[in-house]
């Protein structure tokens, strides 16, 4: 990967939506059942929104029911993980590696093969549709 992506956060706040912002700079999180990428059914990949880094294959993409888009993988490398305590359990949050945006949560409550769902927000991600 090329080096990480810096920019201050009046430079991110004129580059992003406003409720992207939110989620990817200030680790907000979008209402469930509200982006329109729950319903993406085409053959793409899913980037950041932040910064373009190719995320997820549409292969990796699965109804979990949880009002987000949910993935069983990633593409390798593209997320540093953290720990987030800041509901009744920790849980572990995960950024893009690139530009450092907030995109989700990942639990152990996928399907096979890997066991592993990656509860993304919506607005974090920009889908691109194979040609």
């Amino acid at each position: 990967m090329s080096s990480k992506i810096e920019k201050s956060d009046d430079q991110w706040r004129c580059d992003l939506a406003p409720d992207a912002y939110e989620v990817l700079r200030h680790e907000g999180t979008e209402p469930p059942g509200t982006s329109a990428l729950n319903f993406e059914k085409r053959k793409g990949t899913y980037v950041c929104a932040g910064c373009g880094t190719p995320l997820f294959s549409s292969d990796m993409k699965y109804d979990s029911g949880s009002g987000w888009p949910s993935f069983y993988t990633s593409l390798p490398g593209v997320f540093e993980t953290s720990r987030d305590f800041k509901l009744f359990m920790p849980r572990t949050e995960y950024h893009c590696a690139q530009c450092g945006g907030h995109h989700g949560h990942v639990f152990n409550d996928g399907p096979a093969p890997t066991g592993t769902r990656f509860c993304n927000n919506g607005v974090s991600l920009k889908f691109i549709a194979d040609e």
